[in-house]
């Protein structure tokens, strides 16, 4: 009913009808019901929100909640009111609340929103970042081939700290047996048997990647072409005696193992250059294999040297090197054999020490990139590359550092460190330190000797050469003696027509240089490496290969010119600089026409060396190009002689860079010296003038002596010669070497060989 007051009965007739409709609001469950609906409805950002409650809920509330339940129908009651009282009655707050009856209060909170109705103020849930897929292993891939296999445990032996069980799966009908310490690697031990025995063409990159291998990306397996690996399909077969090398690949130049993983790399050189003698090492040759790209997640040789063999312990053996390049060793015993290595921390050299077990125990070698691969030399092989270059390089530096008063001494600096080492068969903890040397200079022109005084180049790597051959004139003489023990240990043995000497079965010499030789061997930048292998887009690349010279009384190398280059003696000591050849062609000249010189001809066969190894700055293709790939065509050599192509390779443990000014002295030890010579490399005598030991005059003295003794057997007949000169050119046969080698640095368009003058040759002993 509709009242028509005026005044203050209009006003209350207005609370009277709000309160009436209060007490009706209880009977309208029906409107509630819709509103409930209406709820999850979004409203517009200016109508106020409403908060719905259960029946039950609104009985037990006390009669204090009954001005918050007004506000619960604000939307039927605003209107009605609006309607009744022209929009007067009771005005929207911002809350939701309305200025109506007792004043309105703030609406309650939203239990389970935080306070707030919208979804949008919901906390988000967050969402998982897509993760690289892990590699399933071969337990899993077996599972999804033939899902519901049953593994049963067959026997567990073993004491009770390291038992061993065995695990069987049956597939196909056929039963495969897995052990291991604990019954997951027995079960995966059986599944990767089983999966050995058939591949599903589909998962083949699965499965491999479960073995511990990866196809590289670029495979395609629809191509026409058969381009992927042959492995691909082999993989899987019954495995036979170990006939591939795996490589364990690091990741960095540092020669840091933090993440190694199973990689092969093809060797260089041919597969017959690649085989280590089988009698002496049971090793197989090693066949071809195909390359493949190191899988993302991979292991430290230590950890798969610990799952091939559990329970190793490790070693400390020493501590050696220079303060600025420490190098520990550490051993580790496998199967009764002791296996060392070293590094410029423990963990590396653990790391390196479990290397070569995993080298001389399972074929595995390192992974490096093919610039940093060790290149095999050609023939019988009687040592592992890499553990033969690192136990050559150990060997140097530590009698080295007991010369020099574990490098306290003031001669231990040097920019430049070399040696020879000997290896007289298959193990080489009994190799032998023939010779240590240091050096970076060559003489000044104006102290040229004219009777063989002075040494004119004391690289490092030529003063090795002299000491080596110092000791060679000392072997033969044990030879001589009458002392029969003395004999037997000289390497030298009489050639089968009694005519000469050769070195005896198994003997090799090793040459170690702490880094690349000057000249064409480091013409190359190191950090570059990896562009390199990718092909050489140097623009200088057609100055590769060629000859060049040292820079008197500095650092450094010059290519030559293409003419010849005549030196004379008035024109050099008038102040025309003086030009040694380079150690990389002068070692390239070694590997055609000996080590032993042209005098030594007399009384032995061409002497090569076995091996050079680089303490740093290696890279397989430049220095492989510069010690003979650059002669390669060499042909019409005479009889004895032959290109020789030596083991190449660097060492694990990189020798750090030495900066600073080189010193102008240079370090000499042979076997039997005292202690260590020293030369100023500037004058080519020592400090007092007094000739060094291994000059020209020296040598020549000790051949005068052995020629005499040795004058029924020569190699060489004729009268004997006056000169030093007449001496060097009577070895017909070595002058037609190097005549050779000379014409095919011509014929190459590498340059011209600078000699020195003639003056300097022509001495006598008596002079």
């Amino acid at each position: 009913m509709a009242l028509f007051l005026d005044g203050s009965q209009a006003m209350g007739a207005a609370g009277a009808y709000y309160c009436l409709i209060r007490r009706r609001f209880k009977r309208r469950r029906k409107k509630r019901s819709e509103r409930k609906g209406r709820a999850g409805v979004k409203q517009p950002r200016n109508q106020p929100r409403f908060f719905t409650m259960e029946g039950d809920e609104e009985e037990r509330m006390s009669s204090s909640s009954t001005d918050v339940k007004e506000n619960r129908n604000l939307d039927n009651v605003g209107s009605s009111t609006k309607e009744g009282l022209g929009g007067e009655g009771a005005a929207h707050l911002p809350n939701g609340g309305s200025a109506g009856c007792g004043g309105g209060r703030k609406r309650p909170l939203e239990e389970g929103n935080n306070g707030h109705h919208n979804n949008k103020y919901r906390p988000k849930k967050r969402k998982k970042m897509p993760g690289p897929i892990l590699p399933k292993n071969a337990l899993m891939q077996l599972n999804e081939i033939k899902p519901g296999l049953q593994y049963k445990l067959l026997s567990q032996t073993g004491p009770v700290h390291a038992p061993v069980f065995v695990m069987t799966v049956e597939v196909n009908g056929q039963l495969f047996e897995g052990s291991g310490p604990t019954k997951k690697k027995a079960k995966l031990n059986s599944a990767e048997k089983a999966l050995r025995s058939f591949v599903q063409f589909p998962n083949a990159s699965e499965a491999h990647m479960a073995m511990g291998r990866t196809l590289t990306v670029n495979t395609d397996f629809t191509s026409d072409q058969a381009d992927f690996p042959d492995m691909l399909f082999n993989g899987f077969e019954t495995p036979a005696p170990p006939e591939e090398s795996f490589y364990l690949g690091s990741n960095g130049t540092n020669g840091s193992f933090s993440s190694l993983g199973l990689v092969a790399y093809p060797l260089l050189g041919n597969s017959g250059a690649t085989a280590l003698s089988q009698s002496s090492l049971g090793l197989p040759p090693t066949s071809s294999v195909p390359a493949f790209v190191s899988p993302a997640i991979a292991k430290n040789p230590v950890m798969i040297l610990n799952e091939l063999r559990p329970g190793l312990k490790y070693d400390f053996v020493s501590e050696s090197g220079e303060s600025h390049a420490k190098n520990f060793a550490m051993s580790v015993v496998v199967d009764t054999q002791t296996f060392q290595g070293s590094g410029r921390n423990k963990k590396l050299a653990k790391a390196r020490a479990a290397q070569a077990a995993l080298s001389a125990l399972f074929n595995m070698q390192l992974d490096q990139t093919p610039s940093r691969q060790p290149i095999p030399r050609e023939g019988l092989q009687l040592h592992l590359p890499q553990v033969l270059a690192d136990a050559v390089s150990g060997l140097v530096v530590d009698k080295f550092s007991e010369l020099t008063d574990n490098f306290t001494s003031p001669h231990a600096r040097r920019k430049v460190l070399a040696g020879v080492v000997m290896t007289t068969g298959t193990d080489v903890k009994e190799a032998q330190v023939i010779c240590v040397t240091t050096g970076t200079k060559c003489i000044n022109g104006e102290y040229m000797s004219d009777r063989g005084l002075a040494l004119n180049d004391c690289h490092a790597e030529i003063i090795a050469r002299r000491s080596l051959l110092r000791y060679l004139y000392a072997q033969l003489e044990h030879f001589l003696s009458n002392n029969r023990e003395e004999q037997q240990k000289s390497m030298f043995t009489r050639c089968e027509n009694k005519r000469g000497f050769r070195l005896k079965d198994n003997v090799q010499f090793h040459l170690y240089i702490s880094t690349s030789p000057c000249g064409d061997a480091r013409i190359f930048s190191p950090h570059e490496a990896a562009f390199e292998d990718q092909g050489d887009r140097h623009p200088n690349r057609k100055a590769r290969g060629q000859l060049r010279t040292k820079i008197e009384s500095g650092e450094g190398t010059i290519p030559v010119k293409v003419s010849n280059t005549i030196q004379t003696w008035d024109g050099v000591l008038q102040g025309e600089r003086l030009l040694t050849m380079s150690c990389s062609d002068k070692i390239a000249r070694w590997n055609v026409v000996g080590i032993q010189g042209s005098l030594m001809c007399y009384f032995t066969e061409p002497i090569y060396f076995s091996s050079i190894i680089l303490g740093s700055l290696y890279h397989a293709d430049h220095l492989s190009r510069a010690m003979y790939q650059r002669i390669a065509d060499i042909e019409d050599l005479p009889q004895t002689f032959n290109l020789n192509r030596p083991l190449l390779s660097g060492i694990s443990n990189a020798e750090a860079r030495q900066p600073g000014k080189a010193p102008n002295f240079s370090v000499n030890w042979a076997v039997g010296d005292q202690g260590l010579e020293i030369i100023n490399a500037m004058t080519g005598k020592d400090d007092l003038g007094r000739p060094s030991r291994l000059c020209k005059h020296a040598l020549y003295s000790r051949w005068v002596r052995l020629y005499c003794k040795l004058s029924q057997t020569l190699r060489i007949k004729g009268a004997k010669p006056s000169l030093y000169h007449d001496a060097k050119q009577a070895a017909l046969e070595y002058h037609a070497a190097k005549q050779t080698l000379t014409k095919e640095f011509h014929k190459a368009g590498l340059g011209a060989w600078v000699k020195k003058p003639i003056e300097q040759d022509q001495f006598s002993l008596q002079s």
